[in-house]
């Protein structure tokens, strides 16, 4: 007479549905960690972009000690920064251009010096302080390259 015979222990191989469905959500994260990394990476990137044009901009003043063409170069940045948030930032005049500088939580007179970049550009040389003219451009550069720093408008709120 033979003995019982027990079953084969179990494979390991295909796994039971619910490992299955764990490392669906495993894979799922690690995708997701990776795509929001180079998010980050990319804004990063683009923010380092933007003050270095700052940068290239001081030089290039220092070099020639063309007032008018940092202003210009300055205010063209600002509007090039604006318009990722505000379609309409680059037609903007005034106090419409004003407040899409002020939804960036500055001073007035950072904002001010901001303002004075536009009527820079027209006028003859004069007493321009260019280098609170570049701190104030670098602080609400710093500020408006982060997408939560934006306030939002009147119109935002009755579209959310």
């Amino acid at each position: 007479m033979r003995d019982i015979h027990l079953p084969p222990e179990p494979s390991w191989w295909p796994p039971a549905p619910g490992w299955w469905g764990l490392a669906t959500l495993l894979l799922l994260a690690v995708l997701a960690a990776i795509w929001l990394w180079r998010r980050h990476r990319r804004a990063l990137h683009q923010r380092q972009q933007v003050l270095l044009e700052v940068d290239r901009l001081v030089l290039r003043h220092r070099r020639d000690g063309d007032q008018a063409a940092l202003a210009s170069g300055l205010h063209q940045l600002l509007r090039r920064v604006a318009r990722r948030h505000d379609a309409l930032a680059a037609q903007q005049r005034g106090d419409a251009w004003r407040q899409t500088l002020a939804r960036m939580p500055v001073d007035a007179a950072t904002l001010d010096r901001l303002l004075a970049l536009d009527l820079q550009i027209y006028r003859p040389p004069s007493s321009f302080d260019h280098a609170a003219a570049v701190i104030a451009v670098r602080q609400w550069l710093r500020l408006a390259l982060k997408p939560e720093a934006w306030k939002r408008t009147a119109s935002e709120h009755v579209h959310a």
